[in-house]
């Protein structure tokens, strides 16, 4: 997703239209979804028509329509945003609320949703037992998917796909059952390296860390064998119903462990803080941040969560000054998404902190690269 926004925000488009769908992950509720999508998509048809020329509207519309007319409903996250444009038009779940809305301009409405993604703790939840490994992805306390063996995303895999089954644990020549200390625990160290190639497989796409659910001694197995110990943020082994229970139900009982990852993220954060302005790196200043993030010299952003301030922004003089009125001629509303944007498509990485860490002395610090 990180992927398509940077490619969306770089769009530029005339008309760039922007439509956002509250939607439902389950039935009954995903039976409304269809009635919200034609709502907005009458609500963009009716604007498009009356902003644009005829054969621009219609052009747009039969591309979405095309798009969303056989849609299943059935794998709905929270949110459906369409972006659609005369050449194109894509369609994306996402695990994250936001307002029901149409946004018609010379660029893709994405701010809002790159700050909820850089704000998001995004992770694999690897689920081990004796006779299965599952694998989850997870944004904070959401599931985005649980991968299954008819997924695209696993097409072509070199290792086995998920979910792996145990089909040698418990086999014998005589076909009696093995339970030797021993064997099992070479048996069961056998069964998690190979789930392990399969997860790093997966994880090469997207370098996620690691959550490993299961009880204490599978995951100590794990661990021994695994490739990569340091992409584990945590290990949890008080989760119930793993063979079968939902997706949802296993991310819930991880979200313990995940706070505790996004605590610590927060105490690093304010270490390599004080480390640059120490080696007078760091800029604190909001003109300041905005040209170091105008002109690719951030390394890492660090904000205040919620923190949006209007401003008046001159891009050829690479200046920013700040407003009260988020409403006046030429005021962009949200000044701190500009910069946001800017910082990641430059290359650099976003922490979004909160307000007991960064007060409203400090609400947002930009490490530079020099």
């Amino acid at each position: 997703m990180k992927a398509t926004l940077k490619s969306l925000r770089e769009t530029k488009a005339n008309p760039a239209v922007s439509i956002f769908v509250k939607t439902h992950r389950e039935h009954p509720a995903n039976e409304q979804d269809p009635i919200a999508l034609k709502n907005q998509l009458k609500v963009a048809e009716e604007r498009l028509n009356n902003e644009y020329d005829k054969h621009t509207a219609t052009t747009i519309m039969d591309s979405i329509h095309a798009k969303t007319n056989d849609l299943n409903h059935n794998y709905n996250l929270d949110t459906l945003a369409i972006f659609a444009s005369v050449d194109d038009v894509q369609l994306i779940r996402m695990p994250l609320d936001t307002t029901e809305r149409v946004v018609i301009s010379d660029s893709f409405a994405t701010r809002d949703l790159v700050r909820d993604m850089a704000s998001a703790v995004h992770f694999y939840t690897v689920v081990l037992t004796r006779d299965v490994a599952r694998l989850i992805e997870a944004s904070n306390d959401r599931v985005v998917a649980e991968f299954d063996k008819d997924d695209d995303k696993q097409n072509n895999m070199e290792n086995i796909a998920f979910p792996v089954e145990n089909n040698g644990l418990y086999t014998t020549s005589d076909g009696g059952s093995d339970r030797s200390a021993n064997n099992e625990s070479s048996h069961l160290k056998e069964f998690f390296n190979q789930v392990d190639k399969s997860v790093q497989e997966l994880w090469g796409e997207h370098k996620l860390p690691l959550v490993i659910v299961g009880d204490a001694k599978n995951i100590g197995y794990y661990k021994e064998v695994c490739d990569r110990p340091d992409n584990i943020i945590a290990t949890v082994s008080n989760v119930t119903n793993l063979d079968d229970g939902s997706a949802q139900h296993i991310v819930d009982g991880v979200q313990e462990a995940v706070e505790e990852y996004r605590s610590s993220l927060h105490q690093e954060a304010m270490g390599e803080i004080d480390k640059a302005r120490g080696a007078e790196m760091l800029r604190t200043d909001l003109q300041e941040v905005y040209r170091g993030a105008f002109q690719g010299a951030g390394e890492t952003l660090y904000v205040r969560r919620w923190y949006i301030q209007p401003a008046k922004i001159d891009e050829k003089a690479q200046t920013l000054t700040v407003v009260d009125d988020a409403a006046g001629e030429g005021v962009t509303d949200d000044a701190i998404g500009v910069i946001i944007e800017h910082v990641i498509h430059n290359g650099g990485d976003v922490v979004f902190l909160p307000e007991e860490i960064m007060g409203e002395d400090q609400p947002i610090a930009l490490v530079t690269r020099y």
